[in-house]
């Protein structure tokens, strides 16, 4: 590095430490990312003093394509927004070049779904188990419950496993739940779910005492009395290891998104699934839309005009 740029990299650090309280780990990572940025600088034939706009842009791009996440270029981004600032107020340059860099956009993860296979697996595996009779048959019911509630509903885990005792008398197909902001919505229950839960409610019964029952469908002896969540995600892990899944690949909330992915891909138009889901804003549903491209694409191909001249010309 040359002497002007190590005196300002210096000075920077320095003040950093002394005015801003910088810790030492702070202190090292501003060192690593700008002495990054002056080797970069150099091999393009310009210098931490020298750079404009344009430089350090391209020392942006150079970090996308070396792969780094969108995370780690905005750290490096920021490092030089300090750098620069301090530069300028110093009056060691007479511009920040970083004022008109745009952050680097963080792509949306898509959400983690499970195919319809490996759904019908996990819930083949946990009616199989729910029929073994004997010792700890209650939990194997209610296992079998929670996962028809929740593929046949979408229900978040934290609704779900705080249903109350009343869900049982429910005779319709429609079960009432409150969701965040204690809003309430209705969800549809499949055949299978409802099978489920009468069977589940009779062994519940069976097993209850009388004269102290739980007002919760799922009970526990835990503080809030219901099945915790985190209890229920540890045991699906073990189910789907038994159903020849990858426990990796699965929890509560892949399941919620497999009840929204599966119901887009067979037609369901995107507002229906937004209110079983109980999403306030439709903007949040529409992450689930990754799943309809395919879907789309084959529609058209198959039922556009255009599409079909354009077969009957090849």
């Amino acid at each position: 590095m040359s002497k002007m740029d190590s005196a300002r990299l210096e000075s920077f650090l320095e003040m950093m430490s002394a005015e801003r309280g910088a810790a030492d780990n702070t202190l090292q990572s501003y060192e690593r990312d700008l002495s990054d940025l002056w080797q970069f600088l150099i091999d393009n034939g310009t210098s931490l003093m020298q750079a404009q706009q344009s430089d350090l842009s391209g020392y942006l791009s150079h970090l996308a394509t070396l792969g780094f996440a969108a995370s780690s270029q905005a750290r490096h981004l920021s490092s030089m927004r300090q750098f620069y600032k301090f530069l300028y107020a110093e009056g060691l340059r007479d511009d920040d070049p970083t004022s008109i860099l745009d952050a680097p956009k963080k792509t949306t993860p898509l959400p983690k779904i499970m195919s319809v296979a490996d759904v019908n697996r996990l819930l083949q595996q946990a009616s199989a188990e729910a029929e073994q009779e004997g010792p700890g048959q209650l939990s194997r019911l209610r296992m079998r419950v929670l996962l028809e509630l929740l593929y046949a509903t979408g229900m978040r885990v934290s609704e779900l496993v705080s249903l109350p005792l009343t869900a049982l008398a429910q005779k319709e197909r429609f079960l009432s739940i409150r969701g965040k902001g204690n809003k309430e919505r209705l969800v549809l229950l499949s055949r299978t779910a409802m099978d489920a839960m009468s069977a589940y409610g009779s062994a519940l019964k069976a097993n209850s005492d009388p004269k102290n029952e739980n007002p919760w469908l799922f009970p526990s002896y835990g503080k809030s009395g219901h099945l915790p969540r985190q209890v229920f995600a540890r045991d699906l892990k073990d189910i789907a290891i038994r159903a020849g899944i990858n426990p990796s690949a699965i929890s509560p909330h892949v399941m919620r998104h497999a009840f929204a992915s599966h119901l887009l891909q067979n037609g369901a138009d995107l507002r229906a699934v937004q209110e079983l889901l109980g999403h306030s804003d439709i903007a949040t549903t529409q992450i689930y839309t990754h799943v309809l491209e395919e879907r789309l694409q084959e529609l058209v191909q198959t039922h556009h005009p255009l599409a079909k001249q354009g077969k009957k010309h090849d």
